[in-house]
Formats: C-alpha cells, sequence, structure tokens
C-alpha cells in the first residue's frame, strides 16, 4: 500500500460499509474524519454544524484532514461527504492519498437515509424532500467529487467487489491531474501492457481509433496491439510518417479521414501512441472530430511521457512558427510505459531530460538535486533511476497544470527555455536539433539573459549548465545562430507588444515571470 487511501462522496454511499472491510483486507487502520472532529471536540458533527456554521465546521474538518493525512502512513480514511468542497481539503487529499469517490442515485441515497437519524444528517434534512435535497446537493458537489483517483458505483458493486476495485487502483498507484470533471489518471509503470488495456476499458468505449507513426509501430506496435486485442475494438489504425516536419494540417486530416471513413461517434475514443508530434496531432484531431471526442495518450518518448502528454496542449505548427494552431483538450488517461523507451536512439531519450531538468530548476528542488545525484543513471536510461524521476517530474507539471489549465498565468513557467529553444528549432528546419537539445540550450540562453538582468543569480546559470552536460545536452551554440534564428521569435504566440512574460529562475526549483521586452531579450541573447 503506497500511500493512504480515502473514500469520499455524499452521505449513504457506503463509506462506512466498505471502509473498514478494506482496512481489514489491507491490514491498516480504519480513520473516521466525522469520528476524529467529534472526538477532538467533544461534541457531535450536527451540533457543531448547527453551532459552527457550515463554513466554520468546513476549516475545522480542514484541519482534521490535513493532521490524518500528513504523516503518509498507511491507512484508509472515510470523508465527511462535504469535505472535498473546500478546495485546499480536496486538494491536499489528493496529493497525499489516493482518493475513491463512492457514488448512488438520489433515490437510494434518500432510502438508505431512512434508516438513519435524520437529524445527524443536517444538509439532507434541509427542505424536507430528501430526494430532492440530495439531487441538489450532489450537482453542487460534481465537480469536486470527480477529482479523485476512482469513481465506484455502490449500487452497481456490492462491497467486496468495491474492496477489490480500490485494491487494485492501490496497486497502480497512479497520478491524477485534478481539473473537475475533466479530471484523469496517469500511469507510471514500467513494461505492465495492461496498464493500457485497463486504461481504454475504463472509457467503455464505442470504438478506438489507433494512431502511431512508422517508428513507433516498428518497434512497438505489436505489443501496443497486443494490450488492445482483448478488448476486440472496432475503429481504424492510423500510421503517420515520423518527425517533426508531420506536425501539420494535413496529418490532422489523415486523422479525421481515418475515423469517419470507420463511422466513428461521440463514444469512440482515440488512443495517440507515440511521441509529442503524434500526441499532439491526434489530440487535435480529437478536439475537433465530431466537437470533441475523448482520447488517451500513450507517450512512447521520455519527453512526452514528462512533458507534452501532461496537460491537455495539443495542435500543430505552421509555416510562421511552432505550435502557433491547437486547443486545449485534456486526455481521458494517460499511460506511461517506461518499456516504450528501450528502443529509443540515446540522442532522442537523452533529449527528453531536458525537459526534466527544466521543470526541476523552475519549480522542483528536490527534483533537481535528484537529477544532479542520478544524471549518469539517468543518460544511460537506467529504468531503475528513470522510474522515479519521471513520475516525481509529471507531478511537478501535474501541481502547475491544476491550477493554470490554459497558461493565463504561472503554467508559463513551464516556458523556461523554449522561447529560443523553439527559434533554434525553426531556423534549424525541426532537423539539426531535437526539442529538448534546443530547450536545453534555450534555457542556458534564457538563463543568461536574466542573469545579465539581475533576476537569476549568476552560479545557478553554472548549475544548469554542468546537469545539462552530466545528462548529456548541448549546451554550447553559436551566437551566430542564435542571432539567425532570433526572427522566429518575433512569431512566438508568447508574445505581446513586442515583449513576453519570460520564466525567471530566482533560485533552486524557484521561478517567477519578468516581463521583458524582445530588444532586450535579443540584446543579451545574441550577444558574444
Amino acid at each position: 500500500m503506497p500511500r493512504p487511501i480515502v473514500l469520499s462522496g455524499f452521505m449513504a454511499t457506503g463509506k462506512s460499509t466498505i471502509g473498514p472491510r478494506l482496512a481489514a483486507r489491507l491490514g491498516v487502520p480504519f480513520v473516521d474524519t466525522d469520528a476524529e472532529i467529534e472526538r477532538a471536540a467533544g461534541k457531535r458533527v450536527p451540533e457543531l454544524f448547527r453551532e459552527e456554521g457550515e463554513a466554520s465546521f468546513r476549516v475545522r474538518e480542514g484541519r482534521v484532514v490535513e493532521s490524518i493525512l500528513s504523516d503518509g502512513a498507511p491507512k484508509v480514511v472515510a470523508f465527511g461527504g462535504g469535505a472535498v468542497t473546500v478546495k485546499r481539503t480536496r486538494r491536499f487529499a489528493v496529493d497525499h492519498a489516493l482518493v475513491v469517490t463512492l457514488t448512488a442515485s438520489p433515490e437510494t441515497i434518500a432510502e438508505r437515509a431512512r434508516t438513519m437519524d435524520v437529524a445527524s444528517r443536517p444538509n439532507l434534512a434541509v427542505g424536507g424532500d430528501p430526494v430532492a435535497r440530495a439531487r441538489e446537493l450532489l450537482a453542487d458537489r460534481a465537480e469536486a467529487y470527480a477529482e479523485c483517483h476512482l469513481s465506484l458505483s455502490s449500487e452497481t458493486l456490492d462491497a467486496d467487489a468495491a474492496v477489490d476495485a480500490i485494491v487494485a487502483l492501490a496497486e497502480r498507484d497512479p497520478l491524477l491531474v485534478p481539473l473537475g470533471s475533466r479530471s484523469y489518471a496517469i500511469d507510471v509503470c514500467d513494461d505492465d501492457p495492461s496498464r493500457l488495456t485497463d486504461a481504454v476499458a475504463r472509457c467503455a468505449p464505442s470504438s478506438v481509433v489507433f494512431v502511431s507513426d512508422s517508428n513507433v509501430q516498428r518497434t512497438r506496435g505489436e505489443a501496443l496491439e497486443e494490450a488492445l486485442r482483448p478488448l476486440a475494438m472496432s475503429g481504424a489504425r492510423v500510421v503517420l510518417a515520423p518527425g517533426e516536419r508531420q506536425k501539420n494540417l494535413a496529418s490532422v486530416s489523415t486523422v479525421w479521414d481515418a475515423a469517419l471513413g470507420a463511422g466513428v461517434d461521440r463514444d469512440t475514443v482515440l488512443v495517440a501512441a507515440g511521441g509529442g508530434v503524434v500526441g499532439d496531432v491526434a489530440g487535435f484531431a480529437a478536439a475537433c472530430l465530431l466537437r470533441g471526442v475523448r482520447f488517451i495518450q500513450v507517450p512512447t518518448t521520455l519527453l512526452a511521457m514528462v512533458d507534452s502528454s501532461v496537460g491537455g496542449k495539443t495542435g500543430f505548427d505552421h509555416p510562421a512558427g511552432k505550435n502557433l494552431v491547437g486547443a486545449f483538450h485534456q486526455p481521458s488517461a494517460v499511460v506511461a510505459d517506461l518499456a516504450h523507451l528501450d528502443t529509443l536512439p540515446h540522442r532522442e531519450l537523452v533529449s527528453g531530460l531536458a525537459e526534466v531538468a527544466k521543470i526541476a530548476l523552475a519549480t522542483d528542488r528536490t527534483l533537481l538535486e535528484r537529477l544532479e545525484h542520478d544524471a549518469g543513471a539517468l543518460a544511460r536510461g537506467d529504468h531503475g533511476a528513470l522510474l522515479p524521476v519521471v513520475r516525481a517530474a509529471i507531478d511537478a507539471k501535474i501541481r502547475i497544470v491544476r491550477d493554470d489549465e490554459r497558461e493565463a498565468g504561472l503554467r508559463a513557467l513551464l516556458n523556461l527555455g523554449h522561447t529560443v529553444g523553439h527559434a533554434l528549432e525553426a531556423h534549424g528546419g525541426y532537423s539539426r536539433w531535437l526539442h529538448g537539445e534546443a530547450v536545453a540550450l534555450g534555457t542556458l540562453a534564457e538563463m543568461r539573459a536574466t542573469v545579465a538582468l539581475g533576476w537569476t543569480p549568476a552560479p545557478l546559470l553554472d548549475r544548469a549548465r554542468l546537469l545539462f552536460d552530466a545528462l548529456g545536452l548541448p549546451t554550447r551554440v553559436e551566437t551566430s545562430e542564435l542571432t539567425a534564428s532570433w526572427s522566429h521569435v518575433g512569431a512566438d504566440k508568447k508574445r505581446a507588444s513586442g515583449a513576453l512574460r519570460l520564466p525567471v529562475v530566482a533560485g533552486p526549483g524557484e521561478s517567477r515571470l519578468e516581463r521583458v521586452t524582445l530588444e532586450a531579450l535579443r540584446k543579451v541573447v545574441c550577444s558574444t
């Protein structure tokens, strides 16, 4: 059992029945937050609710939840029905535990509640019609309840079956991108094809459109097909040509043509198996197909695992610049299986480490120190070193994306190195530098500028350069190439009125955004 398990959901959905059975099965304690609140306060929850009002009670409840979960010790915890309506409490639970939402219909909830003391259910007693009140509260809480690692109906599953499903979840230990009704789980594993089988099955699709490229099909096609075979799904197969140059509208149209030719409907799921190009193209195709269908990301490169498969950015390149046409469309699941990395050329594997280093420099000091310590093993592709790093890098990105899904604020910190990096890529015709290599060079160039502007300590630039070098990434690019590529910065989608919000690394794992004019940036970046 990797971390605590929280049972959430409306009253009378089975938490007090399933919780003790689950705890006994796992051999861990069972904790009921309402009981802990009452023990600490010396009063019943309904009494506290009446005396304090709901808002104050939720603050008290949140403190108890944080106290219970902070130690990380294995346990099963049953939440009160409204605990997750407070964002701080909900996000704390997601960060520290596996959250399972138990569900039931308003009619079933009202029927079960008849055997309970109505006075002990103050929220359900409002209005005099328990079914109507349950329906109202379930609607109000739907987005909060959806932020969970697993949702289970206590009407369609008996207690033992629910316990089995939760134990299986604990064995997977997925990460979660908590975005209300668009929340999704991310499985990070090593050579476990069943993760993809299960992810597609959980979507219960009417058909599957499988999208990959010829490189993936040659090296991993058999393993991917084997994972999908038990589902026996109709649909279509699309194999794109590989490479950044295929990240265009023609490739998107290829996916659309195949899907529509197969007679897909809105319950179809696209499965995108490949690097960032395949994921972005298939994701954008899914965003527009029939005005939006679901898709699953199956990243087969390190770069896609830690970056492009997470967060819902989809789209394609335009002759004027990289990623200038696209949409935000979150996947229904991500399955990052390290077995795919064994077929990568070494240069591509190392390229992906640049995105890990970027997010560590910008947001996660612990991850930065781990990269420095394990740089040699990571550069060799050692799975023992890679698995926790991939998981930590994804988790770091989740913490940004969940609070800024559409890059209105702090998500722009993830653009560290990308302004100059994208320009180098475009100038080189997307063939001279791999994306991660360009990001490494762009990060160093941008940090050199922020050092000159007095925003970044000079030793931190040296530390970043040493890390990139230890990971096997390029650290030098000619000034003439930077100067020649600068015209592409003018087409960067992040610019506005001749300036942009530039990520500034202010300390190890600490960053902020500063507005800088393109001319001021050019003077430093393109100087000798």
